[in-house]
């Protein structure tokens, strides 16, 4: 089976990660490399532009890719989207110089537009727009007088502001995705399974306590999760320790109130892989 990995770029090294959580057994692929073999599963991994992989897929050269969704949507590709992958987050957003008195799409309409993504503009903004089509360095347009407003990815907004710009409109949410053909063969199927078990235990965590019963009820309350927590008996009399998988973004907020509610020896331990 052959997956295709981007070659470079912020996704590359997540998406080779992914295959060392997943227990695949990458090779470790030089700077040349253009493919790699894994040790521990029948798969080979190529190397190729994120701007290719949907072409891939979409040609039965590989079995499935990992590109960014806002690439799968710009290339129309005929694929399929097998799992969200939890890494590479971006949006794209339509951008304007920070003096502009342009407040929201609507103010867009008919004025000249850069991006190098014309098919999302067109498809995402409304009314009638002139595209510029940039490769690279997109912020500068306004400042060239190529044109008076953007369409381009952003994650932390800080190459809008030291360009002078603003956001006025988020377009699309985009991460990196695992795509398939629309007949995916079996194989990839059951990789996209092995990576969803990898995601979910990142967002997870497990939680051991130990507390007194009668605070029993109101622990159980506090803890989050698909399922009820388990609860096991302690040799100190009257006392349990409390079992459970809980999301990772609830730590916080979550182990302040178990204290005061009466947990102690409270311990968080990662998780390795969830199924089911």
């Amino acid at each position: 089976m052959r997956i295709a990995v981007p070659s470079k770029g912020r996704l590359r090294e997540p998406s080779i990660q992914l295959l060392h959580d997943a227990g695949l057994g990458p090779e470790t692929p030089g700077d040349r490399a253009l493919a790699f073999p894994c040790r521990n599963a029948p798969v080979e991994a190529l190397l190729v532009r994120a701007d290719d992989v949907p072409e891939y897929v979409q040609d039965g050269v590989v079995d499935c890719g990992i590109t960014g969704l806002d690439i799968v949507r710009e290339r129309g590709a005929n694929v399929v989207e097998l799992l969200k992958l939890g890494f590479g987050a971006c949006t794209l957003e339509a951008a304007v110089p920070a003096e502009s008195t342009a407040q929201s799409l609507a103010d867009l309409s008919g004025v000249r537009v850069a991006t190098s993504f014309p098919r999302l503009a067109r498809e995402l903004m409304p009314g009638p727009i002139e595209l510029v089509d940039v490769h690279g360095s997109v912020e500068l347009a306004p400042r060239l007088g190529l044109a008076d407003a953007i369409v381009d990815l952003v994650s932390s907004g800080s190459t809008l502001r030291t360009n002078g710009l603003r956001s006025i409109a988020l377009l699309l949410e985009s991460e990196a995705v695992l795509i398939g053909a629309p007949n995916t063969p079996p194989d990839a199927l059951q990789l996209a399974g092995v990576f969803r078990s990898v995601v979910d235990a990142r967002g997870a965590r497990y939680l051991m306590l130990n507390a007194p019963e009668d605070s029993l009820d109101a622990i159980c309350a506090l803890v989050p999760g698909s399922r009820a927590p388990s609860v096991l008996p302690l040799a100190e009399p009257g006392m349990v320790a409390v079992h459970s998988v809980i999301p990772a973004t609830d730590v916080w907020h979550l182990l302040p109130a178990l204290e005061a509610a009466g947990a102690s020896s409270i311990l968080l331990v990662p998780v390795e892989r969830m199924l089911g």
